[in-house]
C-alpha cells in the first residue's frame, strides 16, 4: 500500500469525501447512543431540537459558537501559513485580562470609546502572545507547538494569581474573580433578554474581513505561499519571516477577540473558568472547515449546536454530556482522513 498524491482533485471527491465524513460521525454517534441505552434516532433528533427547536436553543446556539469562531479563525489563519499556534487559549485570557483591567472604571470614557479601546487592547495582549513564540521560530528554530501549548499553563497560572491578587473582586465573598466591567463597557444584546450580544456580529465581521484577506490581498497570497512551501516562497522573493509576523499579529489578535467578546459580551467578568477549552476547540472547528474563514463560521455553529444539543439531549434522554465530546472528536478525525484521502489516492503495491 503506498498514497500516491493526486494533482487536481475533482470537485466529486472534495466534497463529496467530506459529507461521508460527516454521515459516519452520525453512524458512529448512533451506534454510541444505542450501547448506552438510548433510541438512536431519538437521541439525535434531541440534540438537534436542543440546538436549534426553539428561539431560546437558536439563540444559545449562536451565543455558544461566538468564541469558537474567534479562536476558529485564529488557528485557521495561523495553520494556512503552517504557523501551529496551540496557544489559541492563552491568547483568549490575555484578551480577557486586557478587557478587565480597562473595563472596570479606569478609563471613564462613554461606550462608543470605551469599547474600540477594550478591544484593541485585548487584540495587542493576543498579538504580543503569539509573536514571542513566532519570534523564537524564526530566528532560532525553536518548535512553536512546544511553546504555544506551554504557554497555555503558564497564562493560565498568571491569570489565577491575578484574581487572587490585584484584580481579585473585594465585593466577591473571597471567590477568584474580577470586579464586573462597567456598563459602558459591556457589548449590547442583539435581542433584549436574552444572551446573545453583538459579540457574534463582530465574529461574523472577522470571518469576513479574513476571508478577502486571504483571497482578495497580496498578503493572503504570501500566507498560503509560506505555508505551500516555505523555503519556495522565499526563492520566489516572498518576506517568509514578515509574513509569519504578521500572521502571529492576526492570529493572536482575534484568539484575544474571543476573550474580549466573552468578558464584555456574555460574563461581564473574569473569572478561572471563563473558556471551557474554546481555544482547544478551535483547532477542531478549523480542522472541520478545512481552514476557509467562511467555514470557521458553518463549524463553529455546528460544534456549538452539538454542545447545546447535548446538554438538553442529556437531561432529556439520561445519555452522558460526554457522548457530544466523543462525537466531536470522531468528527475531527474522519474529517482529517477525508482531507489526506482529497489530497492523496491509496494505491497497491
Amino acid at each position: 500500500m503506498r498514497l500516491e498524491p493526486v494533482v487536481r482533485p475533482t470537485s466529486l471527491r472534495t466534497l463529496g469525501l467530506p459529507a461521508l465524513a460527516l454521515a459516519a460521525t452520525v453512524i458512529f454517534a448512533s451506534g454510541l447512543a444505542a450501547l448506552a441505552g438510548a433510541a438512536p434516532l431519538s437521541v439525535l433528533g434531541l440534540i438537534v431540537e436542543g440546538a436549534v427547536g426553539s428561539r431560546f436553543a437558536l439563540l444559545e446556539t449562536l451565543n455558544r459558537a461566538t468564541p469558537l469562531i474567534f479562536t476558529g479563525l485564529a488557528v485557521a489563519v495561523a495553520f494556512r501559513a503552517k504557523l501551529w499556534n496551540i496557544g489559541a487559549e492563552a491568547q483568549l485570557y490575555l484578551g480577557a485580562v486586557a478587557t478587565v483591567v480597562l473595563g472596570t472604571g479606569y478609563l471613564g470614557w462613554p461606550a462608543a470609546l470605551l469599547l474600540p479601546t477594550l478591544a484593541l487592547a485585548a487584540i495587542a495582549c493576543g498579538a504580543v502572545a503569539l509573536l514571542v513564540p513566532t519570534f523564537l521560530k524564526t530566528r532560532f528554530g525553536v518548535d512553536e507547538v512546544v511553546t504555544t501549548l506551554l504557554l497555555n499553563f503558564v497564562v493560565l497560572l498568571f491569570v489565577s494569581m491575578l484574581l487572587e491578587g490585584p484584580l481579585k473582586d473585594p465585593m466577591g465573598l473571597g471567590w477568584p474573580k474580577s470586579a464586573r466591567l462597567v456598563e459602558e463597557a459591556r457589548l449590547p444584546r442583539i435581542v433584549e433578554g436574552l444572551r446573545l450580544h453583538w459579540g457574534f456580529g463582530l465574529a461574523l465581521i472577522c470571518a469576513g474581513a479574513v476571508w478577502v484577506i486571504q483571497t482578495r490581498t497580496i498578503w493572503g497570497y504570501e500566507m498560503r505561499a509560506v505555508g505551500m512551501n516555505a523555503e519556495a516562497a522565499h526563492f520566489a522573493g516572498v518576506p517568509v519571516r514578515a509574513t509569519l509576523i504578521r500572521t502571529a499579529i492576526l492570529s493572536g489578535g482575534l484568539a484575544a477577540l474571543a476573550g474580549f467578546s466573552e468578558v464584555a459580551g456574555a460574563k461581564g467578568s473574569l473569572t478561572l473558568d471563563l473558556s471551557p477549552g474554546f481555544g482547544y476547540t478551535g483547532i477542531i472547528v478549523a480542522m472541520l472547515a478545512l481552514l476557509n474563514p467562511l467555514g470557521v463560521v458553518v463549524a463553529a455553529l455546528f460544534v456549538a449546536g452539538v454542545f447545546v444539543g447535548a446538554d438538553s439531549m442529556s437531561r432529556a434522554a439520561g445519555v452522558p454530556t460526554y457522548l457530544a465530546d466523543i462525537l466531536l472528536a470522531t468528527a475531527l478525525l474522519s474529517m482529517v482522513l477525508a482531507i489526506m484521502l482529497t489530497r492523496f489516492r491509496v494505491r497497491r503495491g
